[in-house]
């Protein structure tokens, strides 16, 4: 009803995200819609809920995209969040190839910044990877680093190891494949994006994800 939808701007495994139009101000957001008929699982619904939770606790920190509101449907589920115009870190890495140092430090310190303040709040991100750092504006020089995609984020419990296995294979790290860890996992990530940013390539690569998490176990960098 408060909202226009426009073209798709991606998608995901549960939703795909699109330009959208607030009615009253003509305003510009980028809204999320996740199809309930894919939340077959409770742990699916757990997750969609979760993630609303964590980005309305993390709303107004900087280096975080920000979420205006949460609506459901019949047929969806939406969230409506600042459009971060810039697209994605991972096509701007594609483009380039790689950075400089003093480039990749720009950028490393942002993501760092938005690490730090997920740890600060009680939270893990746990998927950490270039697709999920958004630019706020197209010039990229002047453009800042957003951290989105909270869909298997958690509330840190104090005290307790963490077992599932989550996460995108090029970026996780050896003790979420050994099932125990904590927090300490997304610094490793944002190591292996600023490796990226550095060399062009993933540390750890192999044709497969379990090839992946061979390389990862054996720790030998590529």
């Amino acid at each position: 009803e408060r909202y226009n939808l426009g073209r798709e701007l991606g998608r995901g495994q549960f939703g795909i995200t699109y330009l959208c139009t607030e009615i009253s101000s003509g305003k510009k957001y980028a809204c999320k819609s996740i199809l309930k008929r894919k939340l077959i699982r409770n742990q699916d619904r757990e997750d969609v809920r979760r993630e609303i939770q964590i980005m309305q606790y993390l709303s107004g920190q900087p280096n975080i995209v920000e979420i205006k509101g949460a609506y459901e449907d019949r047929q969806s589920v939406h969230l409506v969040m600042e459009l971060c115009e810039g697209g994605e870190l991972f096509d701007k890495i594609s483009k380039r190839g790689h950075y400089s140092e003093k480039a990749a430090a720009e950028i490393i310190r942002c993501v760092v910044k938005a690490v730090q303040i997920c740890h600060f709040m009680g939270v893990i991100h746990r998927d950490l990877k270039p697709e999920n750092f958004l630019l706020s504006g197209k010039d990229e020089a002047s453009a800042m680093l957003k951290a989105t995609d909270f869909g298997v984020s958690v509330f840190i419990e104090e005290g307790k190891v963490y077992e599932d296995i989550v996460g995108s294979a090029f970026y996780v790290a050896p003790e979420v494949l050994k099932r125990n860890y904590g927090k300490a996992i997304d610094i490793w990530s944002a190591g292996v994006i600023l490796y990226i940013l550095l060399c062009g390539i993933p540390p750890f690569w192999a044709e497969t994800d379990k090839g992946i998490f061979e390389e990862i176990l054996r720790g030998e960098i590529d």
